[in-house]
């Protein structure tokens, strides 16, 4: 059973089953701040463990809980709440914290959705030169449930492509693809965060170089 019908959701139907049940519906935006939003989030996760029963419950959380900057901010206190209920209330889990997830539309906040649109609509935009971001294809996500959503059990995953991307090797390589020049100015800022990556993760995208995997992001989703 796969709940919600946003960009995670519409790339799970692939391996949908009723043993598991997908939670894809929520706050997808890391900047929202109305409590109506979380709360809505909550109560449907809530009333949805309530009337499931047997089956293995994969929720979606973020890695933005490992970033030092946003430690105060309202959608990182709402994850780990999340995160949080599951672990007490339901009787099998998986929680996966992803990345900057890339994907056919979703939401267009998202930092590839961001800088793509930037790019092709010849906005100007500032670029943090120290700022660094994990990324991974919406695809890989539903590959890796499919490979070994059965064998993690009750625990939480850091999911994405295991390399820290400079903000300017992402653009390069968009621009590469549209064939055109972002308009940007640069400001010594930014900042990213450590994340310890399990065997799991390292295995399954073991021996894949990140200019290719980036390179290949930008030639299926633009």
């Amino acid at each position: 059973m796969i709940i919600g019908n946003g960009l995670i959701a519409n790339s799970l139907k692939s391996i949908d089953s009723k043993d598991y049940l997908f939670f894809a519906s929520g706050v997808s935006n890391s900047l929202e701040t109305r409590s109506s939003e979380f709360e809505r989030e909550f109560s449907l996760l809530k009333n949805t463990l309530e009337n499931s029963s047997g089956v293995k419950l994969i929720y979606f959380s973020t890695l933005s809980i490992k970033d030092q900057s946003k430690q105060n901010s309202l959608y990182v206190f709402h994850k780990l709440a999340m995160e949080e209920y599951i672990k007490n209330n339901s009787e099998s889990y998986l929680i996966l914290r992803i990345g900057n997830i890339v994907g056919k539309g979703g939401n267009p906040n998202t930092l590839f959705n961001y800088l793509k649109s930037q790019i092709i609509n010849n906005n100007q935009f500032v670029v943090h030169n120290k700022a660094r971001r994990l990324l991974i294809d919406m695809d890989d996500i539903t590959l890796f449930l499919k490979l070994n959503g059965h064998l993690l059990d009750n625990c939480i995953v850091n999911c994405s492509f295991p390399y820290y991307y400079d903000l300017k090797e992402i653009i390069t390589a968009i621009e590469k693809e549209t064939s055109q020049k972002g308009i940007y100015s640069e400001a010594n800022e930014g900042d990213f965060y450590k994340v310890d990556f399990d065997d799991n993760i390292t295995k399954f995208f073991s021996g894949i170089d990140p200019k290719n995997y980036l390179e290949t992001l930008t030639q299926k989703y633009i």
